[in-house]
């Protein structure tokens, strides 16, 4: 090591899930105080495992030699391997892709095969299925922080908004077609999109963003091949979604966070990264919690209006260190059928959230707001 060069400090807590960034540790120094590695091959490097400073080190799901993993184990190292025959990777360190959930193997996909395991043991899971349940879920979170460049305050260098709707939502419908524009104008806007990621308006939200930047009259386009199968169940619904991937072929990047625990909904295919969750309720709250930027809530059922009032309590107590803005879009369904609406604002009277809540029916009306309206800081 040069005499100018400074001796590396791993710092607090430190991840490493980059072998590029391991080999800045050959090059600086060999300490891996505080680090947790993850999912890295070592098997080529043929290192000497004795010249590193270990102590507090993690090793998740990295592969090496046994005498090597004996070696560390002798330092004082904690290495976790996962079960051979688990069919989900509890220590992976990216986002999943759809085409990745939809790989076919013995004629099943991925998604399919991660659903029926976890609904052998969807009530009452062993502790050692819970415990790798959660570990993914963790490099889930792990992965959108590092998507979202989240800082030290808990804000996102992406201005992520997020749609909310109902999953029954046909292709055909109304406000189908209007999520698809709104997410479409504000993802040309600089807007992150983020949706559940099943179908109905989640899928419109990822369709509205994947088509940004794209000419007016490709939302005709999407849904014409989209109305031969409107729902979920029908046959058809996903090869028609290909259809519009390989007639747009691409798109921009945008967000699903989709969970298991629904895994009969199909993740919708317009998402370029995809955190699925097994934990719902993990699923539901980190959702709410990313869209910093705002919530954009079409006309939903019971599980629409139990996300709106997570985020309106979210909003009461500045959960996340931010007041978000939250757009109603359906007038008659927020303000006449359900009254949702009226009865949030007066919830939110004399609350930093009141002057973010908004109405409307119109997507530059959404555009608008949003601009005009920015998270706010707790004091």
């Amino acid at each position: 090591m040069s005499a100018d060069r400074p001796k590396f400090i791993a710092p607090q807590e430190q991840i490493i899930n980059q072998i590029s960034t391991f080999k800045e540790l050959l090059k600086n120094g060999h300490s891996l105080v505080n680090c947790t590695v993850q999912a890295l091959d070592f098997r080529a490097l043929k290192l000497d495992w004795e010249n590193f400073k270990i102590d507090n080190t993690l090793f998740l799901g990295c592969q090496m030699s046994l005498e090597e993993e004996m070696q560390l184990r002798r330092k004082g190292a904690n290495i976790y391997h996962a079960p051979e025959d688990l069919p989900y990777d509890p220590f992976r360190t990216q986002l999943y892709t759809w085409k990745e959930l939809c790989k076919t193997t013995n004629g099943q996909s991925h998604d399919l095969e991660v659903y029926n395991h976890f609904s052998t043991r969807r009530y009452n899971p062993t502790i050692n299925e819970a415990l790798w349940q959660r570990i993914h879920d963790h490099a889930m979170d792990n992965s959108l922080r590092q998507l979202l460049e989240f800082d030290k305050q808990g804000m996102t260098n992406r201005r992520c908004v997020a749609f909310m709707g109902g999953h029954g939502v046909p292709r055909t419908a109304p406000y189908y077609r209007k999520t698809v524009a709104t997410a479409k104008l504000l993802g040309e806007h600089g807007y992150f999109i983020a949706s559940g990621g099943g179908p109905g308006i989640m899928e419109a939200a990822n369709l509205g963003a994947y088509l940004a930047g794209q000419p007016a009259n490709a939302i005709d386009k999407a849904v014409d091949l989209l109305k031969e199968a409107p729902l979920y169940s029908d046959e058809g619904y996903h090869e028609t979604a290909v259809a519009v991937l390989e007639a747009y072929p691409n798109g921009q990047e945008n967000l699903a966070i989709p969970t298991w625990f629904y895994g009969h909904e199909p993740s919708n295919l317009f998402a370029s990264h995809i955190a699925k969750y097994f934990s719902n309720s993990i699923r539901e709250d980190t959702l709410l919690a990313v869209a910093l930027y705002g919530i954009v809530y079409a006309p939903g059922s019971a599980g629409t209006t139990q996300e709106i009032f997570m985020d309106a309590a979210q909003n009461h107590y500045a959960t996340f260190n931010y007041y978000s803005p939250m757009v109603f879009l359906g007038r008659e369904r927020y303000e006449i059928d359900t009254m949702i609406y009226p009865l949030l604002r007066q919830l939110a009277y004399g609350k930093t959230y009141y002057d973010l809540l908004h109405l409307t029916d119109e997507p530059t009306d959404v555009l608008a707001f949003l601009q005009q309206h920015g998270p706010v800081e707790k004091d």
